[in-house]
């Protein structure tokens, strides 16, 4: 069950961030990934000041056995900060949300720590400036655990009328979305745009272009963001790539990726080129593509709902039913970007974009 805020609750929190001075205490929120690969932790610790580059942000430890991470009797793990943005929960604004990467005890990466690996690989293609873009899916459910504005018994109006969608009836969490997206914004992270989604109480959110790493760590804080805006709503998320079965609409998480050559005039050649190389690869990516190595995101991928199917490779000019979408200014223009719609809503975004590099930039 999820719980609900009350007024009560709401007026404690408005009471400590009111107090004289509040706006002067300092905090760093450390967040990193745990061991099932596709839910954050956090803590927050109080600092005496407010920091200007990472090399002022200390390392912390925190217990793996309690985040599928570790054993008892060798649980101590160590948080290093990679990244950080201002934290929206905080007044002041000067405290921070540091993404962390995550190591063991020994000072090897952890098994969840895919950041690590995708460091080598983009240091690799510089030269080519691939930039990226994530168009993240997820639906907001209710205490019964069923998406918001779904009846409790039953099923609501067939999908058609909520995409895009204004009025009542139509749209359930609008507050949420927009809190989020101002959040995010605040926060300083990459984020452009957001929409209503299919499904009733499924919305998205657009993030980037920018580079191989910093596309990652900002995904990952946004998705924190949104976690805790729903969660002070009382409201609950999931990235499941299907988490109603049935004539509705999965949630997928579209890489939109480019290199320089590909913006260039005349690059959509080299987007082809991109494209034929992805063709040959299918099977890896899509175990990739979600944290079950491609189970999960099976349920979405049928052919069906705007997806094309998880077993065969296409792709297709403004095509939504195409493992690689060309969208259409890319035609027009004939340069600019390719759209993989494979990506599950709960991929790890470190996973997808490391993939994406070996197979296009690095010939892998």
């Amino acid at each position: 069950m999820i719980r609900t805020y009350t007024s009560t609750d709401k007026r404690i929190a408005d009471r400590y961030n009111s107090l004289p001075g509040a706006e002067d205490n300092i905090f760093h929120t450390y967040v990193w990934i745990d061991g099932s690969d596709e839910t954050l932790r956090a803590k927050t610790r109080v600092v005496e000041k407010e920091i200007r580059s990472l090399k002022d942000v200390p390392t912390w430890h925190y217990d793996g056995s309690s985040t599928y991470q570790a054993t008892g009797e060798n649980s101590d793990m160590l948080l290093k900060p990679v990244n950080w943005c201002r934290d929206p929960f905080f007044p002041g604004g000067k405290s921070k949300l540091i993404m962390c990467e995550t190591f063991n005890g020994s000072g090897s990466p952890s098994a969840s720590n895919l950041r690590h690996q995708l460091v080598l690989v983009a240091e690799k293609t510089l030269d080519l400036e691939p930039w990226f873009a994530f168009e993240q899916e997820y639906i907001l459910l209710g205490s019964d655990g069923r998406p918001l504005g779904f009846p409790e018994n039953g099923f609501p109006q067939p999908q058609g009328p909520y995409y895009c969608a204004v009025g009542g009836g139509r749209i359930t969490g609008r507050d949420i979305s927009n809190s989020h997206l101002l959040a995010c914004r605040y926060a300083g992270l990459a984020i452009c745009g957001t929409n209503a989604e299919v499904l009733l109480g499924q919305w998205e959110y657009q993030i980037g272009p920018v580079g191989a790493l910093d596309i990652c760590d900002h995904l990952w804080l946004s998705r924190y963001i949104l976690e805790r805006v729903a969660e002070e709503y009382g409201v609950g998320v999931t990235f499941d790539p299907k988490p109603v079965i049935g004539d509705w609409n999965g949630s997928g998480n579209h890489c939109n990726f480019s290199t320089k050559p590909m913006r260039e005039n005349g690059g959509i050649k080299e987007i082809y080129k991109a494209i034929e190389k992805l063709s040959k690869r299918h099977e890896d990516h899509m175990r990739d593509y979600d944290p079950t190595g491609g189970l999960a995101n099976r349920r979405r991928l049928t052919g069906k709902h705007e997806t094309a199917s998880a077993d065969d490779f296409s792709h297709g000019e403004g095509a939504r039913t195409v493992s690689i979408r060309i969208p259409r200014p890319a035609v027009d223009d004939q340069k600019g970007w390719l759209e993989d719609r494979r990506p599950a809503a709960n991929c790890d975004p470190y996973a997808v974009v490391n993939r994406m590099l070996r197979t296009v930039c690095c010939d892998e």
